[in-house]
């Protein structure tokens, strides 16, 4: 017999725009770095590792076009890749 628990939370109106711009800016990091690897393998055959993805990931911070990933929690951005 499985048990288990469910929970259901109501997040307040500001912490449900931070969870939406947070889930919005994991899913950008994943497809950048899902093209950065792609690209990576189809131009030099070579494998992107965490260090490098990571790398990435600061560089694309400092660009004015993804500054607003500095706005949302570094860690879900980090696990994303």
């Amino acid at each position: 017999m499985w048990s288990g628990y469910r929970y259901r939370f109501y997040p307040t109106p500001t912490q449900a725009d931070l969870l939406t711009r947070t889930f919005g800016c994991v899913r950008l990091v994943y497809n950048l770095g899902l093209q950065a690897r792609r690209d990576a393998w189809r131009q030099r055959q070579e494998t992107l590792g965490y260090g490098a993805t990571s790398a990435l990931l600061t560089g694309w911070k400092k660009t004015p076009e993804f500054e607003f990933l500095n706005e949302v929690s570094c860690v879900p951005l980090q696990q994303t890749r």
